[in-house]
């Protein structure tokens, strides 16, 4: 019985993991606001974001001068961090200089995700 249990809410459950992950071609879309200071070639305004999946804060990018919290923030841009990066930067961080107020619409953070993880 406890087995029968177990599986039906883990049936239940399914569905909304997978509602977790992202769409990269939404997710290019809702990347237009970033595009304003972030690319993949270069840095700008803000470091160039190519291959960020995976990386730890404030490290790399070829000479981008980071903000000291940023550096010694311990992350690394996995996707429970930078979901919660996107969704509120100076939450996660306080001290970044990144200025951007943030995602609210959770279902854009999933897809920027995805789309970020298609640069890696």
């Amino acid at each position: 019985m406890r087995h029968l249990i177990l599986g039906a809410a883990f049936a239940l459950l399914l569905p909304v993991a997978a509602q977790a992950e992202g769409d990269a071609a939404a997710g290019e879309k809702a990347f237009a606001p970033c595009k304003s200071c972030h690319n993949f070639e270069k840095n700008g305004v803000g470091p160039q974001l190519k291959g960020i999946v995976g990386e730890k804060a404030g490290q790399g990018r070829d000479g981008y001068a980071f903000s000291e919290a940023l550096k010694n923030s311990g992350l690394t841009w996995d996707e429970a961090n930078l979901k919660e990066w996107l969704i509120d930067p100076k939450k996660k961080v306080p001290g970044t200089k990144m200025v951007f107020p943030g995602i609210k619409d959770e279902k854009k953070v999933d897809d920027i995700i995805a789309y970020l993880k298609t640069k890696s």
